[in-house]
């Protein structure tokens, strides 16, 4: 068998003993932090409001996602952590710049859900960036938090480094009462030809291959970004970060494969799944552009699964403070980043 694919049944939920601690899932896409949380022994219950990624959670998952549009006066189940990914636009592109006022922002939301709730632990995760050009907005987003007397702990964390054969860094922020603490890194490198095997070579009848328009458009692309190698997608290295954008589209920097013929074919839903850490037994509800774009934006599940592990241990751990030390604990109040 290979060792990769050996590797994600340790995240089927079904080989795990459940422990009974809830973890409510906000934004839950087509669970990958879910299942990450559930192949670690918590319980799940996802909110999304995209049908294709709610019917993949459902078919997927052992717990339920309900598929709702989440809003400041959602009501939100009893838990023991809370977790998600909650969209940003106040600092994208088309942003308006009014940070937690911006009414298409998921941060109210979440610290709503963790305000109401007061959980254990929270965790979110969101782009590399937004702990840069969008500082001061996380910042804010913090102080909320803070107010409500959680310890929080930040780290960029790199999908490659935890057996993700990936290279995609993204933001997890985490809250907890003291003593939490990040997945050790792997010294395990897992490479794109390891995590594809045989299907890298393989050609299906319903294969998309680069026509001669493409391979010109792309060499444009390249040489206008410099780019030293090609970007096809190397076998002997992790790949680069995959989204919804270079999975879906026939962008300049779409995954592909060259094949040894010297043809260059766009990656199945089955390879995108296989490099974002997805089993090959979970399913894909919608159309090839719909799956496409749920594997662009899901967490990684492996890598979901050791953040998991590390919030099972802290909860299990003697170390927390008590509520008495947690009055006296004084908060750090401005970001620090560890890398």
């Amino acid at each position: 068998m290979n060792p990769y694919l050996k590797l994600l049944e340790s995240i089927n939920p079904h080989n795990h003993k459940q422990t009974g601690l809830k973890v409510l899932d906000l934004f839950a896409g087509c669970g990958g932090l879910g299942l990450g949380f559930e192949a670690a022994g918590f319980e799940t219950i996802g909110i999304e409001m995209d049908q294709d990624a709610s019917d993949s959670y459902n078919k997927n998952l052992l717990g339920k996602c309900i598929n709702q549009k989440l809003s400041i006066d959602s009501d939100f189940p009893h838990c023991d952590v809370v977790i998600g990914g909650p969209p940003c636009q106040p600092f994208s592109v088309g942003g308006k710049q009014l940070g937690l006022k911006d009414s298409r922002d998921g941060f109210p939301i979440f610290i709503k859900a963790v305000k109401v709730l007061k959980p254990k632990v929270w965790l979110f995760e969101n782009v590399r960036g937004m702990a840069y050009r969008n500082k001061d907005y996380l910042n804010e987003i913090l102080e909320e938090l803070r107010g409500l007397k959680y310890e929080i702990s930040i780290k960029i964390v790199n999908s490659k480094r935890l057996n993700v054969p990936q290279n995609r860094e993204r933001l997890m922020v985490v809250g907890h009462r003291g003593k939490f603490q990040f997945p050790q890194i792997s010294a395990k490198r897992i490479t794109a030809g390891e995590a594809l095997g045989e299907l890298a070579f393989q050609v299906l009848p319903d294969s998309k291959f680069l026509t001669p328009s493409m391979d010109k458009y792309i060499a444009k692309y390249e040489k206008a970004s410099c780019c030293k190698r090609p970007r096809d997608l190397h076998l002997d290295k992790q790949a680069r970060t995959l989204t919804c954008r270079n999975l879906a589209g026939a962008t300049g920097d779409m995954h592909r494969i060259k094949l040894p013929d010297g043809r260059r074919r766009r990656l199945s839903i089955r390879e995108a799944a296989r490099l974002q850490s997805c089993p090959d037994w979970f399913e894909f509800y919608g159309s090839e552009t719909s799956s496409y774009n749920q594997i662009g934006n899901a967490v990684s599940p492996l890598l979901a699964f050791y953040l998991a592990k590390s919030v099972r241990n802290y909860l299990e751990s003697s170390y927390r403070l008590s509520a008495r030390e947690l009055k006296k604990y004084t908060l750090p109040q401005q970001l620090s980043l560890p890398l």
